[in-house]
């Protein structure tokens, strides 16, 4: 595909992605009926998209129009390319720009916090309460593509070893510093999958700010630690690493197809861990640790997944808020006489953080708080949270 090929494809995908199709059904319906797109077709394609959307308001006002047309039009003049020369009379290119056009994209107007810095008109307040005198910051660093990090696998190997490896299928890594076993890779992070280093489980994919959580959780050789939300099971793995494969490590989550390559990724990795079942989890063992990761807003990796901002609504937010307090209600159940209590979050809103832990500390009189942590990609990494709290009696 030509360049001009690829911004008419992204025009066509951001159409129907604005009348409610959600971008990554709408991206594997074309890959699938575009035979003749290659991987770095669909890559770019999809860069394109995935930047619009992280931008889609600010490039909106910049287009003054919400279309498909519009938004790739704005996007390409905000990252300075010739739009004469791809916008024009000429083979698979969309159609050249209007004067009404040009006038619009040299004067713009003023636009407000929610529209310049990408945001649901909804969450100002709640934002801005969240974020304080950072909000312009870190929505401006929202705005961009996030890095690719890897944690490297302790059961199996050191960091210069994954490093190594990576580097003999061309993937070039950096050191993160401050966080051990961690990596950020610099080139060529689509040959992530593919390489010997990945099949061999020395390294896993996960965003430094994740890796902090796995670590400020406290999970220590030969203890009996719950993940009680696993999902895919990024965290359970890196709670083995920490683990040094010592102790009882459980993972645990309420739709359990979610953890389905669970065992496999663990025996890749060299990690023993025990899946349990929503119908047995009352009956599972008394914990050291329990780690809630709890199913939230997703606002701290707005970067990794745009779409997900623009479909979040406050109704949903208050279901998220609400399911929140539930799941830690259960799960402090599994916590032992002396345990520890994590709760975590990939969200940047109070409203799912520290009102939540307030919240449960007002209910739950036998508790305590340790400590807590926030992240933003203003540390480097995603949006994150997490609070360890402990039974009044430990």
């Amino acid at each position: 595909m030509t360049p001009t090929a690829r911004l008419s494809a992204a025009i066509a995908l951001l159409d129907q992605i604005l009348t409610g199709d959600p971008a990554e059904r709408a991206l594997t319906r074309w890959a699938r009926a575009s035979r003749f797109a290659g991987s770095k077709d669909r890559a770019a394609v999809r860069d394109i998209v995935f930047d619009v959307l992280r931008r889609k308001r600010s490039l909106a006002h910049l287009a003054g129009a919400m279309t498909g047309r519009g938004l790739v039009m704005a996007q390409q003049f905000s990252n300075g390319a010739a739009l004469e020369e791809l916008f024009g009379d000429f083979r698979f290119a969309p159609e050249a720009l209007s004067e009404a056009e040009k006038a619009q994209l040299a004067a713009p107007g003023i636009a407000a916090d929610p529209v310049k810095l990408d945001y649901p008109d909804f969450l100002d307040g709640e934002l801005k309460r969240s974020l304080g005198g950072d909000l312009g910051e870190v929505m401006q660093a929202m705005q961009s593509r996030a890095p690719v990090d890897l944690r490297v696998n302790t059961l199996k190997t050191t960091v210069e070893e994954a490093q190594n490896y990576l580097a003999r299928d061309l993937i070039f890594t950096e050191v993160i510093e401050g966080i051990k076993g961690a990596l950020r890779i610099t080139e060529n992070p689509r040959k992530l999958n593919g390489s010997l280093a990945y099949r061999y489980g020395f390294v896993e994919l996960q965003d430094m700010s994740s890796q902090i959580v796995s670590k400020f959780a406290g999970a220590k050789p030969g203890m009996k630690v719950l993940d009680y939300c696993a999902g895919g099971g990024g965290k359970t793995l890196a709670l083995a690493a920490e683990m040094q494969g010592k102790g009882q490590l459980f993972a645990h989550d309420a739709n359990p197809l979610r953890m389905k390559d669970l065992p496999e990724r663990a025996r890749r990795a060299g990690a023993d861990i025990q899946v349990i079942s929503p119908d047995h989890i009352a009956n599972s063992p008394k914990c050291d640790l329990v780690l809630v990761d709890a199913p939230c807003s997703g606002s701290g990796a707005w970067r990794r997944n745009p779409d997900s901002k623009w479909r979040l609504t406050a109704r949903k937010l208050e279901e998220l808020v609400a399911l929140q307090r539930e799941i830690l209600q259960y799960a402090q159940a599994r916590v032992g006489a002396n345990g520890h209590l994590a709760y975590a979050t990939c969200s940047l809103f109070n409203q799912e953080n520290g009102d939540q832990v307030n919240w449960f500390l007002a209910e739950n009189s036998g508790w305590k708080m340790r400590h807590k942590q926030s992240l933003s990609p203003l540390t480097g990494g995603d949006g994150f949270f997490i609070s360890v709290l402990a039974r009044l009696n430990s």
